[in-house]
């Protein structure tokens, strides 16, 4: 994961960025070209304030650590968030196993239902092609009922391919395409009956009377076999239409079941240690890694009434010109290395061991927070989305492209209605807007749902019709810079401080008096 000071540095360098004029400069030039996240990995966070607090101890557990801080956060009003949970186990340990253990069973049943979503995907695929296929054959259709005698002859032509591809060739050897072009005599078969449209022209045909009773019949069938193809053909399109919509359903229900399993799955993997020292293959070791984030809103109205801004910043008129708000925020990060040491004959663990606090301050504003929210977001490595992988976002997309063309579509009964409503009140741009919405609203449903399914994931947030690309960080104006920011900064740099003071001062460690 991403660490949260490195992407406050990337979000506000002129601030947080430890470096010269010209290192500020070129990390500003690589945010430009990498982007914010390959830039964040080579920043250099320099909080307002920094706090270390080392607390080691074999015999207690860790816990009472990490929740005085909590509810010290909570107590200062701090409304505290996690950011990061990781954790990672030498293979020695029986923690290592007993989790290992818990993964697997994790994994086997989310191995299970991403086996039936791809089933479903791959059902969902087949079925949009061949309602593809469907339509372009409907087109031919279409271009028969045409007023152009082009698209007429177009689509006659056509058809008839598809019937001495479909129907007629089901007649082995005395098919029209077997007897043209394997049997002597016949070759002119193919091309009369491509030429002939009704029964009574063929005995205007130049050709022999054998090729002629042979095409009457063929003609015949071929005309029934219009009239009829349509219908069946327009009942197989609703109902693979409808049988879309099923399958939407059951993938949608299956992702829901699998999520759990997913997640649960996620969270039990460890991390990967690298070259940490103090994970030994054998050694009984674990490293935990918390982040905690708490952020405090500047009240810039009680401040001016205490004299620490202008008396002015408190009058109503003033306030309501405000566009943004500043917090002061801390971030507390804790590595813990402990002992996993097994609670009786449960399967459950305590750790005591060294606890590492850190306790940074910054100040932040509604964009640079949503920022960072937008930011930690795309660094997530426990989104359980990312786990499936090998569909792109330009394949997904062409995919609801065709979806769209299929469930935007109305019947008949619909098309006709629409027809017959008064043209008069439709140049004034009067419709049925109301009932037609609502339609829309009920096909579409099998369509959001398939695409929210698919997109979770895929990993793909959505976009919001006016929702922008992303969060845009505008620079601090000159009362920001000046007043809000320095004024909060004073408060968490305090209050910050506070903290550290009282975790002391109430575990008896040399503090200030």
């Amino acid at each position: 994961m991403t660490e949260v000071d490195e992407l406050i540095a990337t979000i506000n360098p002129d601030l947080y960025y430890d470096g010269t004029k010209k290192e500020i400069s070129e990390f500003k030039e690589l945010i430009k070209t990498d982007g914010f996240q390959k830039a964040s990995k080579k920043a250099k966070p320099k909080p307002e304030v920094t706090h270390t607090l080392g607390y080691d101890s074999s015999s207690e557990t860790l816990e009472p650590l990490y929740f005085f801080l909590l509810d010290l956060m909570n107590t200062m009003g701090l409304k505290p968030e996690k950011l990061v949970d990781n954790f990672s186990s030498t293979p020695g340990s029986g923690h290592f196993a007993e989790l290992g253990q818990r993964a697997t069973i994790m994994q086997q049943q989310a191995s299970k239902l991403m086996g039936d979503v791809n089933t479903v995907l791959r059902s969902v695929l087949n079925i949009v092609y061949d309602l593809k296929d469907f339509k372009m054959r409907l087109q031919h259709y279409e271009g028969l009922k045409s007023k152009k005698k082009e698209e007429q002859d177009a689509s006659v032509l056509a058809l008839k391919q598809i019937w001495m591809d479909k129907v007629d060739i089901a007649k082995g050897n005395s098919s029209i395409k077997a007897m043209g072009l394997g049997q002597a005599g016949f070759q002119t078969l193919i091309d009369a009956f491509l030429s002939v449209k009704e029964e009574k022209d063929v005995d205007n045909i130049d050709l022999n009377d054998r090729i002629k009773r042979i095409i009457k019949p063929r003609i015949l069938e071929f005309n029934i076999w219009l009239k009829e193809s349509e219908k069946e053909l327009k009942k197989r399109y609703e109902l693979e239409k409808i049988y879309l919509k099923s399958q939407v359903n059951s993938l949608q229900l299956y992702s829901r079941w699998a999520k759990p399993y997913l997640k649960a799955a996620q969270s039990l993997e460890a991390k990967d240690s690298g070259k940490n020292p103090s994970l030994v293959k054998t050694f009984n070791t674990i490293i935990l890694e918390l982040t905690l984030l708490g952020k405090n809103k500047l009240d810039i109205g009680d401040e001016a009434v205490k004299g620490n801004l202008p008396k002015d910043f408190s009058k109503a008129s003033f306030l309501k010109k405000i566009k943004r708000n500043y917090y002061g925020v801390i971030i507390l990060d804790f590595t813990f290395r402990g002992i996993p040491q097994r609670v009786g004959q449960q399967s459950q663990y305590v750790f005591g061991g060294k606890a590492d606090v850190t306790f940074k301050a910054y100040v932040l504003n509604d964009n640079e927070i949503d920022k960072l929210n937008e930011e930690m977001a795309k660094s997530e490595v426990n989104d359980v989305l990312g786990l499936i992988e090998g569909t792109t976002t330009e394949s997904l997309e062409q995919l609801q492209g065709e979806i769209d063309s299929f469930m935007d579509e109305k019947p008949e009964a619909e098309k006709k209605s629409e027809d017959e409503s008064n043209p008069f009140l439709a140049l004034f741009g009067k419709y049925n807007s109301s009932s037609s919405k609502k339609e829309k609203g009920k096909k579409d449903a099998p369509l959001v749902a398939l695409r929210k399914s698919i997109n979770k994931f895929l990993g793909i947030e959505e976009k919001k019709k006016d929702e922008k690309e992303g969060t845009i960080v505008m620079p601090d104006t000159w009362i920001e810079k000046t007043h809000f920011r320095p004024v909060a900064a004073k408060k968490i740099k305090d209050q910050i401080y506070d903290m550290f003071d009282i975790y002391k001062k109430a575990h008896g460690m040399a503090s200030y008096t």
